[in-house]
């Protein structure tokens, strides 16, 4: 494969393509001023707006959120996984009900496997802003969001509106619901009581990775974070791997499905069987299925990067309890 066909495959960071309202929350003072961004897949944004970057599919999606200091991203649930990485700057993720059930703040190139169908919220806590990067499992990404009921009545303060199909209508723009089309219904009391409430003690310890600790486990060979061997033992329909300067190899090796590369310190050299290319923090590099490549940093200095590929357990519900 040429640089030139590869081109297609890489995003960076510069040429993110942002959306404003991508979500229900998006006019909802404290939640506003978000950016969604739909790298790999179809992603969950419920606005037409939503540029996607990469549409091949991959077992998985690929998204990230920027967000200024004390912007939030209101309560919500998903069928799949939901993995984020902290990029830049320091966040707080919530989760339960009201948001009240637990909370961790993560760091940069921390790592949060979100118990699948608890409602959770992230802020950025930190001075600057910030980027999270997301994992969505499913190359459907479980269908979509479900909000917490009171995230949709707040919405409609502000002119926005949810179909029973999951796409955004905006009042103040003059947008009406679609003949014959419903307003998405607000989950009733029973429904309700299908939404754990994990404590903060009940998560952690299975759900969220440190940077620097996953840094020492990959003092040889990558770190498995997440599968079924990971330091988050979990099997969502993909497998996460940390790599650092001293577990990188410039042997090439392949994988029998496409693969991703995401950088979150140090510049990396991605070689392939046909060319080259260098990776930054941000971005994001889709490689091909059969595709023989390899990364090792191309400075001197701290390195280390995700990689993801997908597998062949289902998508589905993980959190046990």
């Amino acid at each position: 494969m040429t640089p030139a066909e590869m081109e297609p495959r890489i995003v960076r960071y510069g040429d993110l393509k942002p959306c404003n309202t991508a979500f229900i929350d998006a006019h909802t003072p404290g939640s506003d001023q978000k950016e969604n961004f739909t790298i790999i897949g179809g992603g969950v944004s419920e606005s037409k707006d939503q540029h996607v970057h990469i549409a091949i599919p991959h077992g998985f999606n690929i998204g990230a959120a920027g967000q200024p200091p004390k912007c939030r991203n209101s309560l919500h649930s998903h069928r799949t996984a939901e993995v984020f990485f902290v990029l830049k700057g320091r966040w707080r993720f919530f989760w339960g009900r009201w948001g009240k059930a637990g909370e961790v703040t993560l760091e940069k190139g921390d790592i949060f496997n979100i118990p699948t169908g608890i409602f959770r919220g992230f802020e950025n806590i930190g001075t600057d802003y910030g980027m999270i990067m997301a994992i969505l499992g499913g190359d459907d990404a479980g269908g979509g969001v479900i909000w917490a009921p009171q995230v949709i009545e707040d919405a409609k303060d502000h002119g926005l509106v949810l179909s029973e199909k999951g796409r955004l209508y905006d009042t103040r723009r003059g947008d009406t619901l679609p003949k014959g089309e419903k307003a998405m219904p607000l989950l009733t009391d029973e429904e309700l009581k299908g939404f754990p409430e994990p404590t903060t003690a009940e998560v952690i310890p299975n759900h969220v990775a440190r940077y620097w600790d996953l840094v020492a486990l990959a003092d040889k060979t990558p770190a498995k974070v997440i599968g079924e061997k990971g330091k988050l033992c979990d099997k969502p329909g993909f497998e996460v791997d940390l790599i650092t300067r001293a577990s990188a190899t410039e042997k090439k090796h392949r994988h029998d499905r496409p693969s991703v590369l995401m950088p979150v310190k140090g510049h990396w050299r991605v070689d392939w069987d046909g060319g080259s290319t260098v990776l930054a923090p941000g971005d994001t590099m889709s490689v091909p299925e059969d595709l023989a490549h390899s990364a090792v940093p191309s400075m001197t200095g701290e390195a280390a990067l995700y990689h993801v590929v997908a597998t062949d357990d289902p998508a589905g519900p993980t959190w046990k309890g």
